[in-house]
């Protein structure tokens, strides 16, 4: 069983591999805090979860909408005085077509729940992570990675669901490595991971109509950075499944990830 004070958040969920990784965790014990978008599907995961070990707390909200984001932070401080563990699971894959939407804010929608949403997450509950130390960040990315049109970040011309949904993974490694920069890896680090490939999930049946890796595989990959001891220090990296792995080369450049780090704070409000 887990230390019952140890706390871990994850976004998404309610389905797919945020679902999957929530059931292996509450197996466990030790406390979670499980966001979703829809109430009525996280009343189905709380009467699925409730003969488990783990305590289980539950926010809502669309991350679509900063605001929303803004909103469920503070439902988390009112929750809990620490984290140890945040996964920024929640994502939207490419859609079953090539039509382009945008946000609340009037964000292309990919990149602003795949990457705007857990940065401003992430920054909001900082000071949870720290207080949870030696914490974790683990952003669930994608091997789908494409670099920023920074002369067109919302892909206003040239649109396709494979371009957004890889310019928002490819946003949030680079991103990600820059954070790792800016924390002490004694205190919290951060990685990315490519899960698995092509899940079982209903995001991968809608935008590719098959699949390739199973869902444990994703499961395990993702348990891996939140639990391992051999990872405790590590900070700043990229791995596929369970294995070290290179990210898109331009996620490694620092004027790249500047460049970035720039629009992000400028496209969310936030200053780091």
């Amino acid at each position: 069983m887990q230390d019952p004070d140890r706390t871990i958040l994850i976004t998404g969920a309610t389905s797919g591999l945020g679902r999957a990784v929530a059931e292996s965790l509450a197996a466990r014990g030790g406390r979670l805090i499980l966001h979703g978008r829809d109430p009525a599907r996280l009343q189905d995961v709380a009467a699925e979860l409730q003969p488990l070990n783990a305590s289980i707390d539950f926010v809502t909200a669309d991350l679509s909408d900063l605001s929303q984001v803004d909103e469920m932070a503070e439902q988390i401080f009112e929750l809990t005085d620490h984290l140890n563990v945040l996964v920024n699971n929640a994502g939207l894959g490419k859609g079953a077509s090539d039509h382009r939407e945008t946000s609340s804010d009037g964000h292309e929608l990919r990149l602003a729940i795949n990457h705007l949403a857990p940065f401003a997450l992430t920054f909001r509950l900082l000071p949870l992570l720290e207080t949870g130390a030696p914490s974790r960040i683990v952003n669930v990315a994608s091997g789908a990675q494409e670099p920023i049109d920074f002369d067109d970040p919302h892909l206003t011309e040239g649109y396709t669901g494979n371009r957004a949904y890889a310019q928002s993974k490819f946003a949030m490694v680079a991103a990600g490595f820059q954070l790792a920069n800016r924390l002490p890896a004694e205190v919290i680090t951060v990685n990315s991971l490519h899960p698995a490939t092509l899940m079982p999930t209903r995001m991968v049946r809608e935008g590719y109509g098959h699949t390739v890796d199973d869902l444990d595989t994703g499961v395990d990959a993702v348990l891996r950075l939140i639990e391992s001891a051999a990872l405790e220090d590590v900070t700043g990296q990229y791995f596929s499944i369970q294995q070290p792995a290179q990210a898109h080369p331009q996620t490694y450049d620092p004027d790249v990830q500047q460049r970035l780090w720039d629009l992000t704070e400028k496209l969310t409000g936030i200053q780091f």
